[in-house]
């Protein structure tokens, strides 16, 4: 049976393989947060690696690799299709101004990311083989891709494949050794390994590429089960953290008519009490609010900020969201806005603040303006002229609190970013606004990565969300305290300790790279002694 689904699928063209590839793509969703059925991925790439195996026999343009690389789009628009649907909730938030546009993100975006797939395809064409040899071309060929895909126009790293063992329990902690990318060529390599079993002219069966996965699964497997400690992660003395999530609906939280309504909500919340040791904020160092938390500039109202004051007993520091405008010289340029990190100490006085980088197209600011503007596309949010970056990423300093990696919703899925130059940090902090999704897979996919940050880093987390999922994770990305999505209410806990720098955390993606590298040099000198 496994002989006949593999000729079956090698022999397939024209529209019978095109849909093949797109299911076994969608198949591969699967894989991924809310669900987690990593091994579904196995099927996906042996998939993959037979429709491969089959590129030459339909179109000879190019050796095959104009075929493998239309069965790669129609493999990844199916991937991203089925992993990114609900990216289409965003676009019903004001539905009167973007409902129309909504097969832009939900079609469009799949399509766009699937030219990745594609020229991972390619590569990996290009050094085929007959041998196990090919599955190291696949896997490399598709890390690249992969990377690719995370850099590229700002990158966008959602769902790499690497992901699925980063949701795998004792798996992911190998994640300290070689990070996202890493996973990513573990995955591919290991997960493909099933398709080696036979070889594309319908040999002899070989086992020796599942055994060798196999034998890596476990590897990594023990590796977490020694690397995790049995007890308990040390925390920080004096500092007792608060997490504030209000779960305000989307469409409320931008309507400044709403100012006095939200401002109550998150006054009442933090300061509700939790247990009898805990009533209010008494015990509290550090209240920490969620991203973009008003429907206004915090910094320039006063009556915002004596509230603020009011709230916070002395000594207790609000970490929190917020838009901020920088002052323009006189009869010169407009305000430029930020979203923004900033820290506001028991006066009322804010005493530091972190602008974000790493910006959403279409959410904060809108690439080629004038031509997309003429389209009549707008970004999500609406802010004059669109969000504008931040100089660079660096820690941010709060009083009681060791250095700090800040973390804007969105900047937490770039596994290169998370730590900004210099002194290391001893925390990340994410704050978010997830409402924009609903209860949808995508909340449940974003903490799924910065969880994973963790892990790379050996360095705690602590995020804040408005709708979900508010945490604090171990560096070992063990979830101490956690809010699901669509709740409201608060979480009380210490700040874990960091651990040792990670493998990961010391050379980055220099172990990852050498991975592929080696893998090519592998699949070159197959190709070319075959």
């Amino acid at each position: 049976m496994f002989l006949r689904a593999s000729q079956t699928i090698l022999l397939a063209w024209g529209w019978p393989r095109r849909l093949i590839a797109f299911g076994a793509g969608a198949v591969g969703a699967l894989a991924m947060p809310p669900f987690n059925l990593w091994p579904l991925l196995a099927v996906s790439f042996t998939v993959a690696v037979w429709l491969l195996d089959g590129s030459a026999s339909g179109g000879r343009r190019f050796g095959g690799v104009w075929s493998a690389a239309v069965a790669g789009w129609w493999f990844g628009f199916g991937y991203f299709l089925a992993g990114l649907w609900w990216l289409g909730a965003a676009f019903l938030v004001e539905a009167d101004k973007f409902a129309l546009l909504m097969p832009l993100g939900v079609v469009g975006l799949p399509a766009g990311l699937a030219l990745f797939t594609g020229l991972g395809f390619a590569l990996a064409r290009l050094l085929w083989t007959g041998g196990a040899a090919r599955i190291l071309a696949f896997a490399a060929a598709m890390t690249i891709a992969e990377w690719l895909r995370g850099h590229v126009l700002t990158g966008f790293p959602w769902n790499a494949y690497g992901l699925a063992f980063g949701t795998a329990p004792l798996i992911d902690q190998t994640a300290s050794l070689v990070g996202l990318y890493g996973l990513t060529f573990l995955a591919l390599a290991i997960l493909a390994s099933p398709a080696a079993t036979i070889a594309p002219d319908g040999g002899r069966l070989r086992f020796a590429s599942p055994v060798l996965a196999l034998v890596a699964l476990a590897l990594m497997g023990a590796y977490g089960w020694q690397r995790i400690p049995a007890a308990a992660t040390a925390t920080v003395p004096d500092v007792r953290l608060r997490i504030m999530q209000p779960n305000v609906p989307q469409d409320d939280r931008f309507r400044p008519e709403n100012r006095d309504a939200i401002m109550r909500r998150y006054l009442s919340l933090s300061d509700r009490a939790t247990s009898p040791e805990i009533p209010g904020l008494a015990a509290v160092t550090h209240l920490i609010w969620p991203e973009s938390a008003f429907p206004f500039l915090l910094d320039r109202d006063r009556r915002a900020l004596g509230e603020i004051a009011d709230l916070l007993p002395p000594g207790v520091t609000l970490l929190t969201g917020a838009a901020r405008a920088d002052e323009p010289p006189p009869g010169g340029r407009t305000a430029r806005f930020y979203n923004s990190l900033q820290v506001v100490d028991h006066d009322g006085a804010i005493r530091a603040v972190y602008d974000k980088v790493h910006l959403v197209p279409f959410g904060e600011y809108l690439p080629l303006r004038g031509w997309l503007e003429a389209l009549g596309l707008r970004q999500f949010i609406v802010i004059p002229g669109g969000f504008e970056p931040g100089a660079s990423r660096r820690a941010l300093s709060a009083p009681g609190l060791p250095p700090i990696a800040p973390l804007i919703c969105y900047e937490a899925i770039f596994p290169g970013e998370a730590v900004p130059p210099g002194p290391r940090p001893g925390l990340m902090l994410n704050v978010t606004n997830d409402a924009w999704f609903g209860d949808t897979p995508g909340p449940r996919q974003h903490f799924a990565q910065a969880r994973l940050r963790t892990i790379e880093q050996g360095l705690p987390l602590v995020r804040a969300a408005n709708s979900g999922i508010s945490a604090i994770v171990d560096p070992y990305g063990r979830i101490l305290r956690m809010l699901p999505l669509g709740v409201e209410g608060v979480i009380d806990g210490p700040l874990p300790r960091p651990i040792n720098s990670t493998l990961y955390a010391r050379f980055g993606d220099f172990i990852p790279a050498l991975m592929v590298l080696l893998s090519l040099l592998i699949a070159w000198r197959a190709r070319r002694f075959a």
